[in-house]
């Protein structure tokens, strides 16, 4: 099998179950930007810093997968196979995130990205996170999306923020804080 189909050369491309749309579509727009958040996640992931949890995020990997695999397909093709994402996926989220926040100070103001290379990172993971999530909603109000998916990227995006404190704790580094003109 060849990597190039030639099949999109017009600007179309197939969804899963065979409908084509436009390149351009939202549903596209939306799962292309779970694969640009799922690229942030193996860049994180391959944070020395990150190491030891390079298997919840690669978890986390598999169901952005899971998740593209979802919104890739046309909601009216019910016949398509597919992985589902659980509620103990979020579940999982949050445990991560409850234990990385307990040896972390209290949050008392904004946190600015940056501070070290690798907490950078974990803020562009973030920020496509966060847009991923704006897009999937954009979709959500035009055709049938999973409630799933909407709030586990709402709850990746927390726990993103999350890993960003935690790895500036492991790195020994200060948390930037936004200090606002008065």
């Amino acid at each position: 099998m060849k990597i190039y189909t030639k099949t999109g050369d017009e600007g179309q491309t197939s969804l899963l179950g065979g409908t084509r749309v436009p390149k351009f579509d939202v549903r596209i727009d939306a799962y292309g930007t779970v694969d640009e958040l799922n690229s942030h996640i193996g860049m994180l992931k391959d944070q020395e810093v990150n190491w030891m949890r390079a298997e919840v995020l690669k978890e986390i990997q598999d169901r952005l997968f899971t998740i593209g695999a979802d919104l890739a397909t046309d909601p009216a093709k019910q016949n398509v196979k597919k992985p589902d994402l659980l509620e103990s996926d979020i579940e999982m989220l949050e445990k991560q995130i409850d234990e990385m926040e307990k040896p972390l100070p209290p949050l008392k103001s904004f946190i600015l990205p940056g501070g070290h290379p690798s907490v950078s990172f974990g803020h562009l993971a973030r920020t496509v996170c966060r847009r991923c999530e704006r897009i999937v909603s954009e979709l959500a109000a035009m055709e049938e999306v999973s409630e799933l998916v909407i709030k586990y990227l709402n709850r990746l995006s927390d726990y993103l923020f999350v890993l960003c404190r935690k790895m500036a704790q492991e790195l020994n580094v200060n948390e930037i804080t936004w200090n606002p003109r008065k």
